[in-house]
């Protein structure tokens, strides 16, 4: 078995799948346990979808009632940030019954409310936290229990690539998984990852929301709107999914604020923004062009641009830049409040964050 596979009974390819962080929380936890009796290189643990071999990177016996031990994130085809992080468990035995779970160096802190895991408490979620006590109970002396304590060398700087400051969540990365595999593009977890900023919102009584299809948009909203940051939640591509879950929390009203070239998307009904799913933004400008009073001629160079900042530029020669923007928003607030029943706004920015469209009700 390669470093870092696993085996299970599972019907895929060893490169469509990993591990995740909770499995090999769970998997160093089990091994540094292990490791009192002797050197330990694998490790079996039970997840929520059966059996899985871990390669154990380290283990060691510190004495007689307390190990450590590590395993690797080892890489598989996805972008994951966490991809061939170590993590490490230091546990010790002790005489009182239960298992006790400790985040260490690299484990974040959930600083706000509306997460899995309650104010105070390490970044370990619901299902890592099972599993490490079930197999930990399940091989710990009869009548003994036991702490452990995770940690992530590098986990501070880490955290800094994902949405965990966004979160609440300090000083580390999170604990994470649900099934123990780490499934290759899990689109259904990364989407997951951004309705998180929702549930901290919304527990911290905010109803009125800034969504922003990423980091510029948030440094952008930041700049010129008066909101608190936990106001503002990035959106990603996921226009669609991240309006129809704040409309099931009972968010009642968002101002959309964006460049332009992912926010005029919305208003031809595209609520994937992602490039290769859809496109349209010299058709959108082109026929908003045309509404606004743009002759033929005008409308032909505006079609055969090739940015979005190339289109703005020629909006800008012939004084359409506003009139355009306001007839693209109006559109994107209509089509917005008729699929979601929901207030809506929008501010359509350029690259140095110029609002280019002045039919906003929201104060910058």
């Amino acid at each position: 078995m390669a470093k870092g596979a696993v085996s299970g009974r599972f019907h895929l390819k060893e490169s469509e799948y990993g591990i995740t962080t909770g499995s090999a929380a769970t998997a160093a936890a089990l091994a540094a346990l292990l490791s009192i009796k002797g050197s330990i290189t694998q490790v079996e643990i039970k997840t929520p979808l059966g059996d899985l071999n871990v390669l154990v990177e380290h283990s060691e016996r510190l004495n007689t009632y307390s190990g450590r031990a590590s395993v690797i994130k080892f890489p598989y085809n996805d972008p994951d940030v966490t991809k061939n992080i170590e993590i490490f468990a230091d546990l010790i035995i002790t005489d009182t019954s239960g298992v006790i779970i400790k985040g260490g160096n690299g484990v974040g802190t959930v600083t706000k409310p509306g997460l899995q895991i309650p104010v105070g408490e390490p970044a370990i979620n619901p299902t890592p936290r099972e599993m490490i006590i079930s197999n930990l109970l399940k091989n710990l002396p009869e009548g003994k229990g036991a702490e452990v304590i995770i940690t992530v060398p590098g986990g501070i700087e880490l955290a800094k690539k994902t949405l965990n400051p966004r979160l609440g969540i300090v000083d580390g990365i999170s604990i994470l998984g649900t099934t123990g595999f780490a499934r290759s593009m899990n689109l259904k977890s990364y989407k997951t990852s951004y309705r998180c900023q929702i549930d901290v919102a919304v527990a911290e009584g905010y109803k009125d929301l800034v969504f922003v299809p990423g980091n510029i948009g948030e440094k952008i909203a930041k700049r010129i709107l008066d909101v608190n940051s936990d106001q503002i939640i990035q959106m990603g591509n996921f226009v669609g999914y991240m309006l129809e879950e704040a409309s099931k929390e009972g968010v009642n009203r968002i101002t959309l604020l964006g460049h332009a070239g992912k926010l005029i998307k919305i208003s031809a009904s595209i609520f994937n923004t992602k490039h290769s799913i859809a496109d349209g933004r010299r058709e959108v400008i082109s026929v908003h062009s045309a509404l606004s009073g743009a002759n033929k001629e005008f409308i032909k160079k505006i079609y055969e641009s090739n940015t979005t900042e190339e289109m703005i530029s020629l909006l800008e020669k012939q004084n359409l830049v506003i009139p355009v923007f306001n007839s693209i928003a109006e559109s994107i607030k209509h089509i917005c409040s008729e699929r979601f029943k929901m207030e809506f706004d929008c501010m359509i920015v350029n690259m140095n964050g110029d609002v280019l469209n002045n039919n906003h009700a929201t104060r910058s």
